[in-house]
């Protein structure tokens, strides 16, 4: 069993929490992460870079003069990279740099991630998370009385607007929710805050398979 932090918004520690590794998985499968965060980059890319070769580029097919007899080097078509205005050489098209990983893989990546989290003791519980109105200042000063000046992942147990609206201009903060978790999210931020919810939600989902 682990023991978690539970802190409150004001910073203090108010109790711990023990949490089966079991429930995430049991060890932290490295390379399933990494191979879940290399899936994730590279669904994000686009892929939509073009150049034209010589056979897309517009323009005579015409010899430009003879063979031979002119004294000059032979010269064939215009379109030709060495050509100023002609096609690129090796020119690049458009392709599809997706890849795709099971769901279960998906989920097994997420839950060696948060474990990684909670081992590394860059994981604590919020407890109490509660923001009344859109204020940058509020999430901002909840963030300095846990002494979090790093990258963050919050995770919440369902979608709050003002804890969005809040959190939106603080470079360093990502939130989520907890059925929008992802390997990557977890495993590119330097900490991770989980409401007391959250955790229960993915403790019960994890536990369910």
């Amino acid at each position: 069993m682990l023991e978690v932090p539970v802190y409150d918004t004001d910073g203090k520690q108010v109790e711990t929490i023990e949490v089966d590794e079991n429930d995430f998985g049991g060890f932290v499968n490295e390379d399933l992460v990494k191979q879940a965060v290399v899936t994730y980059q590279a669904n994000r890319r686009q892929g939509s870079a073009a150049t034209r070769s010589r056979g897309q580029v517009a323009g005579t097919t015409k010899k430009a003069y003879k063979q031979k007899g002119t004294g000059r080097a032979r010269r064939g078509s215009l379109r030709t990279p060495v050509m100023v205005g002609g096609g690129r050489a090796f020119a690049k098209s458009p392709r599809d740099h997706s890849k795709r990983l099971p769901r279960k893989m998906r989920r097994k990546a997420l839950e060696s991630a948060i474990l990684a989290k909670m081992l590394g003791e860059d994981l604590m519980v919020l407890k109490g998370l509660s923001v009344t109105e859109p204020k940058t200042q509020v999430m901002a000063g909840i963030l300095k009385n846990l002494k979090i000046n790093r990258s963050c992942l919050l995770a919440l147990s369902e979608r709050d607007p003002n804890v969005y609206l809040s959190s939106r201009n603080i470079a360093d903060l990502t939130v989520r929710t907890a059925g929008e978790l992802n390997a990557h999210d977890v495993a590119t931020r330097q900490k991770m805050i989980v409401t007391s919810e959250a955790l229960a939600a993915l403790t019960a989902k994890e536990s369910q398979g």
